[in-house]
Formats: structure tokens, sequence, C-alpha cells
């Protein structure tokens, strides 16, 4: 299982806020998880979206196209790819590993 941290930005917007577009593309993300692809959690700077990587680029492709399907003619996305195969692990499984040293 691999991790994606992705965000898209929409270039060309109205104005500077691109919050309709990080909801559309939630919107997409839950029925992936629905049809159960994938995981994933909303960050204040990014989402973090977990699964099989092959689902994953699958997912990012997706939501890379979202924006387009909107009008816009420009989308930059930026992709950061965690992918451990010695073992099988979540996101929250990280964050556990990280917080049983803080104790």
């Amino acid at each position: 299982m691999a991790i994606v941290d992705v965000v898209v930005i929409p270039v060309g917007t109205e104005g500077p806020s691109v919050s309709k577009y990080v909801a559309e593309i939630q919107t997409k993300l839950e029925e992936f998880k629905k049809d159960g692809k994938i995981d994933y959690q909303l960050t204040p700077m990014n989402t973090l979206i977990e699964g099989d990587l092959k689902d994953l680029f699958e997912v990012v492709q997706a939501i890379h196209e979202l924006p387009f399907n909107k009008g816009l003619d420009r989308v930059c996305t930026n992709i950061r790819i965690d992918d451990r195969r010695d073992k099988t692990r979540k996101m929250n499984d990280k964050l556990k590993s990280v917080e049983k040293h803080l104790k």
C-alpha cells in the first residue's frame, strides 16, 4: 500500500480562493473510497491518499482533470509518493509510530 501527498493547483481562477475546486476533488475522492480503492485525508495544505499504487495513479489523474472540466486552461498538480514494500501500513500507522516516541 502506498501513500500519495497531492496538491491540485487550479490556475486562472476568478479569485484567490480555490475551496470550490478542493470540495469537488473531495467529492470525487469519496467516490473512489466508496468503491473500496482508497482512503484519504484532507489537510489544510494538501490531501493524503492511500491505496494500491496503480489505483492511486488513476485517482490522481481523475482529480487533476476536474478543474479542466470547469473551464480552466491550466492546472498544476504536485504529487509525492511514499511506497514502502517491506511491510503493510496505513497513514494512521505512520502517525502512531511517531507518537510512541513522544511518550
